[in-house]
C-alpha cells in the first residue's frame, strides 16, 4: 500500500466538524455537556430527544476513558448484594432488562456465568443460593433464565478445567455483554442525528460566569487545530469521568475534592489456554476479591483490580503488578493454564470515578451508585454510577438541567426509544462492528465508516474503539496498523508526518511494556 495522495480529498467527516464547531460559537444551547463518556453521551441523547437545544463536547475521542475499559458487562451488580446495595441492583437489573430485551439488542446479549464456591471461600453456598434468589427477584424473574444450582459433579461437568480440589458446589447465572465503547459511541451519534452539535477532541480550558454568578459560558480550545471559541448555554453538564474535579475546578478554584478514583486493570488472553465455556467467577490470590474469566470472541477477558489511584488520569496504565495479580488468580482458578506475562494478548487500564466518604478505606467497598451534585454557580457534576445504569443516571441529570435552562420539556423518551443502529438487527448480533476485518476491502470499508460516519480523528479511534481490532492480536493490531493510517490519511489529509505520529501515538496508546515488547517498535515504517 502506497502513502496518501499529496492533495487528499477532504472528508465529508471534515465538513461537518467544520460546521459543529461553527455552531459551538454561534449558538446559544439549553445545554452543555462536557465529557462523552457513556454518562455525557446518554445525557446529550436524552436532552436532544427531549427538543433540548445541546453541544456535547469531549477533549479526546468518545468513551476513550473509563466507557471503553470495562469489563464488558451489562449487569445487575450480583456482588453488590454483600454490600447492602439492594436499590443500586434494583436499578441495575431493571435496566439491563431494558437494554436487552428493547434498547439495543445488537450490543446486549445474554451471557451465562457460572459461580463456583470452595471450602475457604467467604462465601457459604447457601449465602450464594439465597444472593441468586434474591437477584432473580429483583430482575422481577424476567431475566434470560432463573439461576441454577450445580452440585460438585454438575459444575465440574459445565466447567471441566476448572480447580476442583475443594470445591463444593456452585450455581449458574445470567447477566449480559456488551461493547462498552460503541454503546457510548451509538449515544452520542444518537444525539447528533437528533440535532445535537457534537464534538470530540474539543478542551474546555475555563469557565465563565455573568454578573450574577451563574455559568455563562465555557471556553474551547480544538486540539485538533481549528483554534478557540466560546460555547454559551443555559445550563451545565460535567460529565467528565475521572477529570469530574479538574472541570469543578474551572468552576471554582478552591473547591474541595470529591472524586475517589479507582483503577481497574483486565487482561485478554487466548480462551483456549482457559478452557472456560462460560463467564465463571475466579477469586483473587490473598485476597479472596471476585473477579471474571469472560468469554469474548476466542479470547477470555479478566478481570477487574480496584485499587485507589490518585495521579493524572491521563497517565493511568496497566503496571506488571496488575497483570501479575490476574494471572495469579486465573492460575489458581484453571490450574491447567499455565499463564505467564508473555501470554497476554492485550490489557488496558481505566478508571472508576467514584464519589465517597472521606473515612472510606478499601477500594472495593465504594457504592457505584451515582452522585448528581450542583455548585453554587449551576454546575451539575455526575460521579459514580456504572454502565447498566447510564441511561437513568441521565434521565435524572436532564430533568435537573431542564430546570436550570428555564425549559418546560417533554417526558424522558429513552425507556422505549432504541438506539438507531437497533433497527433490523437481530438480538446478539452486534450491528457497526466490523472488528474482523481480515483484507484490504474489509479494512477499507471498516475506516470509511469510521472516519464519515462515526467521527474517527485519530488511529486509536479506529482501532480501539470503533473496532476492536487492536485487543485481538498480539501485536496489539499493528500487522494493519500501517495500512489502516494510510486510509485514513486519505480521507482526513494527513501528511508523512502526520502518519508517523499517528503509529507513534497508537503504539503508546496500547501500553505492552507492562508485559511484552512494545510492538513494532523497529518495523512500523510509512511505507513510501
Amino acid at each position: 500500500m502506497t502513502d496518501a495522495p499529496a492533495r487528499p480529498v477532504p472528508a465529508r467527516a471534515l465538513a461537518q466538524r467544520e460546521e459543529t464547531w461553527g455552531r459551538l460559537g454561534d449558538e446559544v444551547f439549553d445545554v452543555a455537556v462536557i465529557g462523552g463518556g457513556i454518562n455525557g453521551a446518554g445525557v446529550a441523547r436524552d436532552a436532544a430527544l427531549r427538543g433540548m437545544s445541546v453541544a456535547l463536547v469531549e477533549r479526546s475521542d468518545f468513551a476513550s476513558g473509563t466507557s471503553s475499559r470495562s469489563s464488558k458487562l451489562i449487569h445487575g451488580g450480583v456482588r453488590y448484594l454483600e454490600q447492602g446495595d439492594v436499590g443500586l441492583v434494583l436499578e441495575a437489573c431493571r435496566e439491563r432488562d431494558l437494554l436487552r430485551s428493547r434498547l439495543a439488542p445488537h450490543l446486549v446479549r445474554a451471557q451465562r456465568f457460572v459461580f463456583p464456591v470452595y471450602r475457604d471461600d467467604p462465601l457459604a453456598l447457601w449465602q450464594l443460593r439465597l444472593g441468586l434468589l434474591t437477584y432473580d427477584a429483583l430482575a422481577g424473574f424476567r431475566n434470560v433464565e432463573r439461576h441454577r444450582a450445580l452440585s460438585r459433579k454438575d459444575l465440574c461437568l459445565e466447567e471441566p478445567s476448572l480447580l476442583s480440589d475443594g470445591l463444593t458446589g456452585g450455581a449458574l447465572y445470567y447477566d449480559c455483554a456488551t461493547d462498552d465503547a460503541r454503546l457510548s459511541l451509538e449515544n452520542a451519534l444518537s444525539a447528533r442525528h437528533s440535532g445535537a452539535a457534537v464534538i470530540n477532541y474539543v478542551e474546555v480550558t475555563a469557565l465563565d460566569k455573568d454578573r450574577s454568578g451563574r455559568l455563562a459560558a465555557a471556553r474551547l480550545r480544538d486540539r485538533m487545530g481549528a483554534g478557540e471559541t466560546s460555547l454559551r448555554a443555559r445550563s451545565f453538564v460535567n460529565a467528565a469521568g475521572p477529570w469530574l474535579d479538574s472541570v469543578r475546578k474551572l468552576d471554582d478554584g478552591g473547591t474541595p475534592p470529591r472524586l475517589k478514583a479507582t483503577k481497574g486493570v483486565h487482561v485478554l488472553v487466548e480462551r483456549e489456554r482457559l478452557g472456560n465455556r462460560n463467564a465463571v467467577v475466579i477469586r483473587g490470590v490473598g485476597d479472596g476479591r471476585v473477579m471474571f474469566a469472560i468469554p469474548w470472541q476466542d479470547l477470555t477477558l479478566l478481570g477487574t483490580t480496584d485499587t485507589f489511584y490518585e495521579g493524572d488520569p491521563a497517565a493511568v496504565a496497566v503496571e506488571r503488578d496488575d497483570i501479575d495479580y490476574i494471572l495469579a488468580a486465573a492460575n489458581r482458578a484453571f490450574p491447567g493454564a499455565g499463564l505467564q506475562a508473555g501470554d497476554v494478548v492485550s490489557a488496558y487500564a481505566g478508571l472508576r470515578p467514584l464519589v465517597a466518604a472521606e473515612d472510606e478505606s478499601d477500594a472495593s467497598d465504594l457504592s457505584r451508585e451515582d452522585c448528581i451534585f450542583e455548585s453554587p454557580s449551576g454546575l451539575v457534576s455526575i460521579g459514580g454510577g456504572k454502565l447498566t445504569t447510564y441511561r437513568r443516571v441521565a434521565e435524572r441529570v436532564v430533568d435537573l438541567a431542564a430546570g436550570r435552562a428555564g425549559r418546560s420539556v417533554g417526558r424522558c423518551r429513552t425507556a422505549s426509544l432504541a438506539l438507531p443502529a437497533a433497527a433490523g438487527v437481530e438480538p446478539g448480533e452486534v450491528a457497526g462492528t466490523a472488528s474482523q476485518a481480515a483484507g484490504p476491502v474489509e479494512l477499507a470499508a471498516e475506516v470509511e465508516r469510521a472516519v464519515e460516519d462515526e467521527m474517527a480523528l485519530r488511529l486509536d479511534d479506529l482501532l480501539l474503539r470503533r473496532s476492536q481490532m487492536g485487543l485481538r492480536t498480539g501485536d496489539g493490531g499493528f500487522g494493519l496498523a500501517t495500512d489502516a493510517a494510510v486510509l485514513m490519511g486519505r480521507l482526513l489529509g494527513w501528511d508523512k508526518a502526520r502518519l508517523g505520529e499517528e503509529l507513534a501515538r497508537y503504539r503508546r496508546a496500547l501500553g505492552h511494556s507492562a508485559w511484552k515488547p512494545v510492538p513494532g517498535a523497529a518495523t512500523s515504517r510509512v511505507k513510501s
